[in-house]
């Protein structure tokens, strides 16, 4: 098949620093090509990829978020030269709003990945537009959240590449938290969790304009440095190890979260996961295998007692058969296929 994959321009596939979408994308061509398709990647022109680029933007524009004259820009230009070429059989949006709302004059069949949650402004664009193309969630529970009517095709799980994660069974005395600082994320509550128990907690990500109040009400203040850490946006090397290296990996989030691939980056690593039951958690945490879904605060707590219970050799061995790239890439190539792209 020949395949059109349409990125957001705000962040190069794959990111540099912050970025869970367009990992997913690097990801997908990358199975995709492997897979003997011909994948053409509409992104920013920093990005690298085993796919065809094309760019109109020379590289990412991070500060540029939410001004939609960009966007509009970027995704009218990738859908006017797709509909030039004419002979791709399938286009696959992960871009945002613009291209299903705009794209309906395609001949080629679209269809349009779901990678955010349902807050009012989503589920308003997703209800007006319910059958403009076929939708894609990335978990069960995601799809539950939708507007009636959405024309899903199916569900297909984020993935990452096992063998560029570092596994270590031999872990050291600290309790990890990473991604986004933001309330919906919990870190409030890691910190909170480490205290009770006594563990050394590290904090790792990114503090977006938006959230920085949170940051340095509720996050900076507890942060002495030794046992509780903020290390900043570190970068891609210094991430996996923090994941290979941690006891636990805290995840309190407190939010309908559609997938959490920091949850698979976990597990990868043979870290264990100790979350929320919150979205998609229970649907990707097998509980008590690959770690503990909890109710509150307390189960949390009294979970960290039960890290032993958990084999780091089965955690890795349940990405690799529920969230390897190939499994992400095969379970998309038999939708293009089912939905008319071959």
């Amino acid at each position: 098949m020949k395949i059109a994959q349409v990125a957001p321009p705000w962040i190069a596939v794959p990111p540099q620093g912050y970025g869970g979408t367009e990992w997913v994308v690097k990801h997908l061509c990358e199975g995709l090509v492997a897979r003997d398709h011909e994948v053409h990647l509409y992104a920013t022109g920093d990005s690298r990829s085993a796919a065809r680029l094309h760019s109109l933007f020379p590289e990412q524009m991070p500060g540029e978020i939410g001004r939609t004259s960009y966007d509009a820009r970027h995704v009218a230009w990738a859908l006017d030269d797709i509909a030039r070429d004419g002979t791709f059989d399938v286009v696959h949006d992960h871009s945002g709003f613009l291209a299903v709302a705009f794209g309906g004059g395609l001949r080629t069949r679209m269809l349009h990945t779901v990678h955010g949650a349902f807050d009012p402004a989503a589920f308003g664009f997703y209800e007006q537009f319910r059958d403009a193309v076929r939708y894609i969630s990335i978990s069960d529970y995601q799809r539950t959240l939708g507007p009636p009517g959405m024309r899903w095709a199916g569900t297909v799980y984020n993935a990452l590449p096992l063998e560029a994660w570092p596994y270590r069974e031999r872990k050291d005395d600290y309790l990890l938290a990473f991604g986004r600082i933001c309330e919906d994320k919990g870190f409030h509550i890691a910190i909170e969790v480490a205290k009770r128990t006594g563990h050394r907690l590290v904090m790792a990500g990114v503090v977006q304009e938006w959230y920085r109040e949170y940051f340095e009400r509720r996050v900076l203040p507890e942060v002495d440095g030794e046992r509780i850490v903020y290390l900043g946006e570190v970068n891609d090397e210094e991430k996996r190890e923090l994941f290979a290296n941690a006891r636990a990996f805290l995840f309190p989030v407190v939010w309908p979260e559609p997938f959490g691939i920091v949850m698979i980056e976990a597990m990868a690593s043979g870290t264990p996961v100790v979350a929320l039951r919150d979205g998609s958690v229970p649907e990707v945490v097998r509980h008590g295998v690959d770690g503990f879904v909890c109710d509150d605060v307390d189960a949390m707590v009294a979970a960290l007692t039960r890290l032993g219970e958990i084999d780091p050799a089965t955690c890795r061995a349940g990405v690799a058969e529920r969230f390897s790239v190939e499994k992400m890439a095969a379970d998309y190539e038999s939708l293009y296929a089912r939905l008319g792209g071959a």
